[in-house]
């Protein structure tokens, strides 16, 4: 039986998600938490569903506001579940009521990837990650000669870098000044540009997870001009570098699409290593008349 998840069964649902992170191959779109009031507090903006067994939560998915529109988290279920997934991932996208609904899984979840096309969604592109330990990265740093590195970006020129670089980062296009500052603002966030002159040419933005060990590159950007001169190496090593000043964070992460050509080849010739697939899923909205 498919029916909202009630507040006592979030043991059961903590439990599938602690059987999520055994294996690589599991992981779908869920919650952070894994403590029972944490997880409690991140569910109070999601739509929760389980199916329920005859012993218990056998499977779990919610739908939550994203960009727009809504994302799965989940389907997830025990072994021996993919019904119970099919089920759930269906009903969850007749409760988006018509917005665009996103889901994301491990490349290798079939089950999931099963069940996500069934109710409708269609794959858009693959995600691929790749990792490297930060004293090896560091070993390579260097500021390129007839540049300059700096710490900081004047929005106007973030801006102007990141649309020059990089079209399909659209979605920073649309910040304001402020929305910018506060970013650049957080403790977890570093910038590193490349200047030649007056005018930057390059910029790499990292986000500290230190309670994991590593750091992701979140974008890398060199403009079209400058590309060809080793910058995006120089980067990689220059933000390890950086990284450096904080001995909990040991690996450095990056990520490429599967039609990012360039950035795959620089991350293969830098040394980072493939770790993680990731699938986006979409089911597009209904169109108003």
């Amino acid at each position: 039986m498919i029916r909202p998840m009630q507040s006592h069964d979030a043991p059961d649902v903590l439990a599938l998600l602690n059987w999520m992170d055994d294996a690589p191959e599991r992981e779908v779109f869920a919650p952070d938490a894994r403590a029972l009031g944490e997880f409690q507090l991140e569910c109070e903006d999601s739509l929760c569903f389980v199916q329920e067994g005859e012993d218990g939560v056998r499977a779990y998915c919610a739908l939550s506001p994203f960009r727009g529109g809504m994302v799965l988290e989940g389907p997830l279920a025990e072994p021996g579940g993919a019904l119970a997934l099919g089920a759930l991932a269906a009903r969850a996208v007749q409760s988006a009521e018509g917005l665009p609904v996103y889901a994301f899984c491990a490349r290798d979840n079939l089950p999931v990837r099963a069940a996500l096309e069934a109710a409708g969604l269609n794959p858009m592109h693959t995600t691929d990650f790749y990792a490297a330990p930060v004293a090896a990265l560091a070993r390579t740093a260097r500021t390129p000669e007839g540049y300059l590195l700096g710490t900081e970006l004047p929005f106007e020129l973030y801006r102007w870098l990141y649309r020059a670089a990089e079209d399909t980062w659209a979605g920073r296009l649309d910040w304001t000044p402020e929305q910018y500052d506060a970013h650049c603002a957080r403790p977890d966030v570093r910038l590193l540009a490349l200047w030649r002159g007056e005018r930057a040419v390059a910029f790499a933005e990292l986000e500290l997870c230190p309670e994991e060990g590593r750091a992701d590159l979140t974008h890398i950007a060199v403009h079209p001009a400058e590309r060809g001169q080793g910058l995006g190496r120089a980067l990689l090593g220059l933000s390890a570098a950086e990284l450096t000043l904080f001995p909990e964070v040991r690996t450095l992460r990056a990520r490429a699409h599967d039609h990012m050509r360039a950035a795959r080849a620089l991350y293969a010739r830098a040394g980072l290593t493939h770790c993680r697939s990731i699938v986006t899923y979409l089911l597009e909205g209904e169109e108003e008349a």
